[in-house]
């Protein structure tokens, strides 16, 4: 009976102690899974996330409709497909940049549907209502790299016109904390090993058709002109912070 007691009392101490954990407990349990999932143990849960924005929010300078079939339609199937291509290999215990590191060994549908699923990702979060402007300081070290930010639009824009067929224009930031503009082709990017320049990248633009068709046919560079107006600068800036400080 004795015992009996003790035990009920043991039990309810410890719920009470476990119920009284602080909320960080609980997040640095989610981050102990992500670098278990990063350790190969378990598969990686790549997500679809949504838009960050109304697919009207854009407008002028990209159309609603565009909008709703490059992310609902195009960006699905790239995510779809790609999930598809890692499941039920040793694929799929991996994160998208340990795919990266290493794609020059993997099928075709690993690298054109993770590359899709990714830089579209990195798209959407580029872009914002109206735009949002970069900041004083990010502005210098802009400016540092490539005289002034006109000469830096500039470089992108061709980075965008002259890519032949699909893919993508890119700033990026290498491991030496070099800024530089690049072209990919297809849904290949700068993190990849099959890249001409490795980097991250911290801007991302589509220059597929279907990224611009609709409004702009095949005036690309009215869509790279218009597609200045709609970054997000706060966003590419955090991501340059982020590189920086992985890199040291």
């Amino acid at each position: 009976m004795i015992k009996t007691i003790l035990t009920i009392s043991a039990l309810a101490f410890f719920s009470l102690g476990v119920s009284a954990q602080p909320t960080n407990k609980f997040i640095n349990q989610e981050k102990l899974k992500t670098m278990e999932a990063n350790k190969n143990n378990t598969p990686v849960n790549h997500q679809f996330m949504p838009l960050p924005y109304a697919y009207d929010a854009l407008e002028p300078h990209i159309d609603k409709l565009t909008m709703e079939i490059h992310y609902s339609r195009h960006h699905r199937v790239y995510y779809d497909n790609f999930i598809k291509a890692i499941s039920g290999t040793p694929l799929e215990n991996m994160t998208i940049n340990e795919l990266f590191e290493k794609m020059s060994t993997l099928p075709a549908a690993v690298r054109n549907n993770g590359g899709g699923y990714y830089n579209h990702e990195l798209f959407w979060e580029n872009m914002a209502p109206g735009g949002v402007p970069m900041s004083e300081n990010f502005g210098k070290i802009l400016t540092s790299k490539f005289g002034s930010l006109e000469k830096l639009k500039e470089e992108f824009a061709a980075a965008g016109m002259t890519r032949f067929g699909s893919g993508w224009a890119w700033l990026n930031v290498d491991v030496n904390g070099n800024l530089f503009i690049s072209s990919t082709p297809n849904q290949d990017n700068p993190l990849m090993d099959i890249a001409e320049k490795r980097g991250t990248p911290l801007l991302a633009m589509d220059v597929w058709e279907h990224a611009y068709y609709l409004k702009y046919q095949n005036k690309r560079a009215d869509y790279i002109t218009a597609f200045w107006n709609v970054i997000n600068w706060k966003v590419v800036e955090e991501r340059y912070d982020e590189a920086i400080v992985k890199n040291k």
